[in-house]
């Protein structure tokens, strides 16, 4: 036998140790150990966590449980769904009560004072001498004590405070039992600076998008889910893989004060855009996918509210026991689920469905059939497991709104408990009865000793075995979550990359061209707009009372311009005397008249209930219900909540008279009117003192500056009605949509849902088409 030579023997065990070793790579950077399979996921740890890597097949794997071999869920070659049971069937109660709980609401750094006050080693942030991406002792405290993994978070320093801080609870909890990372979430963040200049190829804090109103009123689901797909990037490297968003509530009510956060009253407009808006959070592509359309920059989207919370009897929010109830005097129930189950549950995209919903704190008034039971949504059985899960087959995770299962202290404080219904539960019956409704989740909750005593209370009625399994299926809804997003993987950010992504310039364009597309021309008089630059104009200061914000917080009183005049001065010459103004703009909020009640009413022998009113001038609301459709709670004697006769007018009624005086003062001059609409409102009191009336629903005063002066043109909808007057409103049904008599101008152009005008006139184009009524 011919001998091998020794080089080429050396050669083949070189050759075969290379095909033989592990095929993957790490490097480290920052405390952060990344690990590269040649053919798989990248995977991300942290050097204090005591993780380490498996090789198996000659991959890389982490072993989070520290066992020294690879459970299932850790095998990222399998499904989310296998992987997850797997984990919910290795996690104890307490660790499952744990990953059942959403935090209250945490800024980073904390704040000082107020509902989201806390500490560093027992001191406030300012004099702690903690960096702004430390944990705070209460979230150390929640999320070693209690296991919880789903964090709220809202207003962050910086976005590498907000990546590094990221970084610091997913290296706590990683290091941490079976080493389930943490699922941080947000309210929608990306709302404008309305005085922030735009500076094309220039970056920013976060890209700057009109709100929910101004997405609907572009009429274009495209443009939606662009906002989604940037949105989510720029979530992913802050750290936030929940978006508790969007809110697909019909707002049939006008009246309602949540309706700037929705898509609008029309059903088939909400279910597109909403579907669009999942569609972008959830998806990944390319090299960023890992299955079914999820991956690494994917956003769980938390749908809510469901079935709807826009039907408010008299127009009052739940967030407030005053409007606890939604009332169907149209019996129209079943549209409100509509933008729910044929848009949010029917995705175009690969992700499916929404990934979580959020019922909301009303009462559904007499809506439950087969239980009879008048209580919040979340406790109802009937919403949540006959119709949600059954009739409608959804299986993903349903979260409580926040605070819930607390103590209603005070009927109308927003901050106060909201367990509408069932106020003379304990608070661990009130969490058992949502686990027995099919609820998975529990919000603004940081404890989880009233979910083990939930539990402890079905072992007691159904046994173990039972309430073991009916927690894994939770679990499993949630893990589900966590798995397919990426984190178990990386939930680790690359500080300079974070830095990079938030902001930057091609996003901040996107969002400002969205802004100015959303801006609806209601009236333009003798084609009075756009107008010539360099002009002189005459932009009268706005004059804000004292007052209260919605946490019930003290707000100064306030005199002064309400745009960026040095904006404005790089279009126009500006002037104070109005005599020497060619024209005048005016800059004002749709009226606020409040929540619907009046406590210094109560205290004086009355109900305490008031009129919602979209005028700034007093109303009387001779034409309201003598008697309530619903009413009744334990901190108030009379269930009737009728304000027949009572009268309200708007806290900011000075922006009424602004208009009106500034028409006196120009003489004939032209005033155009620019309006920041939260709700419809009643244009009879001023529209005729006017020349041209722009509304928009939250943008950049520079895109109403490029708008007025014709670089560009409009080219949004109404995605609401405007009322002609408060006797229609009144008349309306809580629960219809498209049931008001509309305000018709000098012009005779009718303010109807899907009116708008461009330079040409009236907008009659394939969206008017495809939406109008």
């Amino acid at each position: 036998m011919q001998q091998i030579k020794p080089f080429l023997m050396l050669s083949l065990v070189l050759a075969t140790l290379v095909s033989c070793g592990p095929r993957w790579s790490e490097t480290e950077l920052n405390g952060i150990k990344t690990v590269i399979n040649e053919e798989g996921r990248t995977l991300g740890y942290s050097v204090t966590s005591g993780v380490t890597i498996l090789t198996v097949d000659r991959l890389g794997f982490k072993d989070l449980n520290k066992n020294g071999q690879l459970d299932k869920y850790e095998d990222w070659r399998l499904t989310a769904d296998e992987r997850a049971k797997d984990l919910a069937a290795q996690m104890s109660v307490e660790q499952i009560a744990g990953l059942m709980l959403y935090s209250r609401h945490q800024s980073i750094p904390a704040a000082s004072r107020g509902f989201m006050k806390a500490s560093y080693n027992g001191k406030d942030f300012q004099d702690s001498g903690a960096n702004a991406w430390d944990l705070s002792d209460q979230q150390k405290e929640f999320l070693t004590k209690d296991n919880l993994r789903h964090v709220l978070i809202t207003s962050v320093e910086s976005p590498e405070t907000s990546a590094r801080w990221n970084n610091n609870v997913q290296a706590l909890v990683e290091g941490i039992g079976l080493g389930i990372p943490a699922n941080n979430s947000t309210d929608p963040r990306h709302g404008t600076n309305s005085k922030e200049e735009y500076n094309e190829g220039a970056g920013g804090n976060i890209s700057m998008w009109p709100g929910s109103l101004g997405l609907a009123a572009t009429f274009d689901p495209h443009l939606v889910e662009q906002f989604g797909s940037i949105a989510s990037k720029e979530y992913r490297a802050l750290g936030i893989t929940t978006a508790l968003s969007p809110q697909v509530d019909i707002a049939t009510d006008p009246r309602w004060y949540r309706t700037s956060g929705t898509f609008g009253e029309d059903a088939a407009l909400s279910t597109d855009i909403g579907r669009a808006y999942i569609d972008g959070f959830q998806t990944s592509v390319g090299d960023k996918e890992t299955a079914d359309g999820w991956g690494f920059e994917s956003v769980n989207a938390m749908v809510k509210h469901w079935p709807g919370g826009g039907s408010g009897e008299g127009g009052r929010d739940a967030h407030y026991g005053v409007g606890k109830y939604a009332v169907y005097p149209g019996n129209n129930f079943a549209e409100h689920m509509i933008p729910f189950t044929e848009g949010a549950f029917k995705l175009n995209g690969k992700t499916g469905m929404a990934s979580a919903v959020m019922p909301y704190y009303t009462i559904s008034y007499n809506q439950d059939t087969k239980n009879k039971e008048n209580v919040g949504n979340g406790y109802n059985r009937y919403i949540i497991t006959d119709l949600l899960r059954e009739k409608y087959k959804y299986d993903g995770v349903v979260c409580t709104d926040w605070l819930v299962t607390s103590d209603e202290t005070t009927i109308d404080v927003f901050i106060s408990g909201k367990s509408w219904g069932v106020e003379g539960l304990s608070i661990a019956e009130r969490h058992y009865k949502i686990l027995m409704a099919g609820v998975d989740q529990f919000g603004g909750n940081n404890d989880m000793k009233p979910v083990l005593e939930a539990y402890a209370m079905g072992v007691k009625e159904h046994g173990e075995d039972f309430m073991k399994k009916r927690f894994e299926q939770s679990a499993v809804r949630l893990l589900k979550n966590i798995f397919r997003t990426g984190l178990f993987e990386n939930p680790y950010l690359n500080i300079e990359e974070s830095k990079s992504t938030v902001g930057k310039a091609e996003f901040m364009k996107a969002g400002y061209d969205a802004q100015i597309k959303s801006v609806v021309m209601l009236k333009n008089k003798a084609n009075s707009l756009p107008l010539p630059k360099n002009k002189t104009v005459y932009v009268p200061k706005k004059f804000t009372p004292a007052g209260r914000n919605f946490l019930g917080m003290e707000t100064p009183e306030t005199l002064e311009y309400p745009v960026n005049m040095e904006i404005v001065k790089k279009y126009f010459k500006a002037t104070d005397n109005p005599d020497e103004a060619d024209y005048a703009l005016v800059f004002v909020n749709s009226p606020d008249t409040g929540i619907g009640y009046n406590s210094e009413d109560a205290k004086m022998g009355g109900n305490g209930y008031v009129p919602i009113s979209l005028q700034y001038g007093e109303y009387t609301a001779k034409e309201a219900r003598e008697v309530s459709i619903a009413g009744g709670d334990p901190l108030e004697k009379s269930t009737n909540r009728s304000y027949k006769d009572k009268k309200n007018k708007a806290v900011n009624i000075t922006d009424l008279s602004m208009i009106n005086d500034t028409f006196k003062k120009m003489k004939g001059k032209p005033v155009i009117v620019s309006v920041n609409m939260n709700t419809p409102m009643i244009f009879s009191e001023f529209e005729k003192n006017t020349n041209a009336i722009l509304v928009h629903f939250g943008v950049q005063d520079q895109a109403l500056l490029e708008l007025i002066t014709g670089a560009a043109e409009p080219s949004a909808l109404l995605p609401m009605q405007m009322p002609a007057s408060m006797e229609t409103v009144e008349r309306q049904f809580e629960d219809v949509p498209h049931d008001l008599d509309c305000y018709v101008d000098d012009q005779g152009n009718t303010y109807d849902f899907a009116f708008g005008l461009n330079w040409k006139g009236v907008i009659n184009d394939e969206r008017k088409t495809k939406y109008s009524k």
